[in-house]
């Protein structure tokens, strides 16, 4: 039976460099020192937080296109999504840079679906040098899916905590010595009923195992193959359901599975399950996981990004939250 969705890229396109900057917050995180830029304001000493939310986003695009010596004329595409409606902060920051813009939203697996993206344009020889990523900003995300902050509700141990990150990589053409995005494999959105927006790892942990089963199967690989398998922001909560779901599925778990929203507070309870947000895993996957690729730590990795494909309308309107998860493999030769 074919498996379809799989990608595989065989001019292998590389990861030059990464560019992330994140909140005054995001200093509790144990990646804290391998992040570019530390604000000391969430709103980046500008109005809104959605302005905020679009100075970040531009600050890691910079940041990243700098560590190659190029500029936003150099590049080809701007491949970006973030949480907020319409995704206006990455419509913002495009109109400042000026780069051929397509927004992409696959809500918090879009760190990955732009990586696939940019290596798909990149493989076809449309691109020599594309930028992509992902963001999200605490109070304008939090205020539009869960309770007005103002409010100050009392939230519940599976509740997770929204990121305020931007993590982006520029992606190129071959070069020996970078990471190489060699395979990927395109979600199924999947939805098994779950409504509470407050237990968000539940209802993304069953995309993350399908997406995890059809690229292992699809590209006749195995889970000990990896030095890494990170799913993106599950949580405590979701990523106990991901491992047990892969049990299940006669899938060895070992300490090779990882997700970066249960380890982006340090497991700090004040965050309940962890961190969330499309920033979250943008911002793991572009420096700890980025950094020991160079460092050799890591030859082969799985990032398996997850998204909650809600809506405000559509869970004030009682409908179950569609998830969906996307992967991308890494390896340094």
């Amino acid at each position: 039976m074919v498996v379809k969705g799989i990608l595989t890229f065989n001019s292998k396109p590389s990861i030059a460099a990464t560019g992330v900057t994140v909140g005054p917050l995001e200093r509790e995180s144990p990646f804290s020192d391998l992040f570019d830029k530390v604000y000391d304001d969430e709103r980046s000493n500008l109005v809104t937080n959605e302005q905020g939310h679009a100075k970040m986003i531009e600050d890691a695009c910079m940041i990243a296109l700098s560590k190659v010596d190029k500029v936003p004329s150099d590049a080809d595409f701007l491949l970006i999504g973030d949480l907020v409606n319409q995704m206006t902060p990455s419509n913002f920051c495009a109109s400042s840079l000026q780069i051929p813009y397509m927004g992409l939203f696959s809500a918090c697996a879009t760190s990955v679906s732009s990586l696939l993206m940019a290596a798909l344009l990149t493989d076809t020889n449309l691109s020599t040098y594309s930028i992509a990523g992902a963001a999200s900003q605490h109070n304008s995300i939090e205020r539009q899916f869960r309770y007005p902050v103002e409010y100050g509700a009392q939230k519940p141990k599976t509740a997770q905590w929204t990121a305020t990150a931007a993590g982006v990589a520029t992606i190129t053409k071959h070069q020996a010595g970078l990471p190489s995005i060699t395979r990927g494999t395109m979600g199924r959105v999947i939805d098994l009923g779950v409504t509470d927006p407050l237990n968000m790892g539940a209802a993304m942990a069953p995309a993350a195992i399908d997406t995890l089963q059809r690229h292992l199967k699809g590209h006749q690989m195995k889970e000990d193959d990896y030095d890494l398998i990170m799913t993106g922001d599950l949580g405590l909560t979701g990523f106990e359901i991901y491992k047990a779901l892969a049990e299940r599925q006669e899938i060895n778990v070992s300490d090779n599975f990882r997700d970066a929203g249960a380890e982006f507070y340090g497991g700090n309870s004040n965050f309940q399950s962890g961190a969330s947000g499309a920033g979250c895993s943008s911002a793991v996957y572009f420096t700890e996981v980025f950094s020991k690729m160079m460092a050799g730590t890591y030859k082969k990795v799985l990032l398996i990004a997850t998204g909650a494909l809600l809506s405000p309308l559509s869970y004030q309107q009682g409908e179950s939250i569609p998830c969906i998860a996307h992967a991308v493999e890494l390896t340094m030769k």
